[in-house]
């Protein structure tokens, strides 16, 4: 048999060949399709001809497939299965029925921003949930691949093919210590020099925007401690005499609750541009525009 030409296949008669090959009977097929059997039997002849096959035969008193048809059929009906899943109606969102779990990344100071969530949620959507994980270096990636719903990251990241995003703001920085600190008395430079620093690790993909206004100084800052979230810093800085130079928003309340100082850090330190990102393929999706939609007001940052 020639090669088909699939410009002249009618592809709106693939599900007509579908049913008669289950039913293996014009009437039947029919029926199962809401057709008359006149329309069906011209349909069938039609796909004769046009893969120039008889596809079904009478042998006896029934229909039986061709070989052609035996091997059409099989690779046929994973296609047909696609496409109705592909063109059919996209699934809707109710978010007070709904108990889907959705997947966040974002830095852990965040905190804030979560609660409000889950505290709408619980009025609006009682039944989602959110699973939270930190940022890591390759978490745009799995954004793109599907494997996260929504992340917050810096802005100066690589951008990463099929991942869209919104701006949210810049994180200002402050230098945090105990309010008993002895540093307070003369706070400057050199104040700042001579007390180790926590440092949150975070990736390796940026370069610390505090390590890269320090580097003009004449001397370097000593570290003290590396710790790997911003939840540890507080706690640290009121038992001891070091100094964290962080985002004002990573701090949050625990400022009052550890008894903490915010100062201006005595250098220039970048504003560092955070963003909201989502995979463009599944932008359109109703249950995240949802997510994006309720999330987006909670993550402001303060100009």
């Amino acid at each position: 048999m020639s090669q088909i030409d699939l410009r002249r296949v009618d592809l709106n008669l693939l599900p007509v060949f579908d049913v008669l090959m289950e039913e293996r009977h014009v009437s039947r097929a029919a029926r199962r399709l809401g057709r008359t059997q006149s329309a069906v039997s011209h349909a069938l002849d039609r796909l004769r001809e046009q893969l120039g096959d008889p596809l079904l035969v009478r042998v006896g008193g029934r229909m039986a497939p061709s070989p052609f048809a035996l091997d059409l059929m099989p690779e046929l009906k994973p296609i047909l299965s696609r496409l109705e899943r592909v063109l059919s109606p996209r699934e809707s969102f109710d978010p007070a029925t709904s108990t889907r779990a959705f997947r966040i990344v974002l830095p852990d100071f965040w905190s804030a921003a979560v609660a409000g969530v889950l505290a709408q949620a619980a009025r609006r959507a009682p039944g989602v949930s959110i699973d939270w994980q930190g940022l890591r270096d390759d978490s745009l990636i799995a954004l793109a691949a599907g494997q996260i719903d929504l992340a917050v990251a810096p802005s100066r990241l690589a951008a990463v093919e099929g991942v869209q995003a919104a701006p949210l703001g810049a994180l200002v920085w402050k230098s945090f210590v105990r309010r008993a600190h002895p540093a307070l008395a003369r706070w400057g430079r050199r104040a700042w020099l001579a007390y180790p620093h926590i440092v949150v690790v975070v990736g390796d993909r940026l370069q610390s925007p505090v390590q890269a206004a320090g580097s003009g100084l004449a001397a370097e800052r000593k570290i003290g401690a590396r710790v790997p979230n911003f939840g540890a810093v507080a706690p640290l800085l009121a038992k001891t005499d070091m100094i964290a130079t962080l985002p004002a928003l990573a701090m949050g309340e625990s400022i009052k609750h550890y008894g903490l100082v915010a100062l201006r850090p005595p250098l220039e330190i970048e504003p560092i541009g955070h963003s909201l990102y989502w995979s463009a393929q599944r932008a359109n999706e109703p249950a995240l525009k949802w997510l994006r939609e309720t999330m987006t007001p909670h993550l402001a940052i303060p100009a």
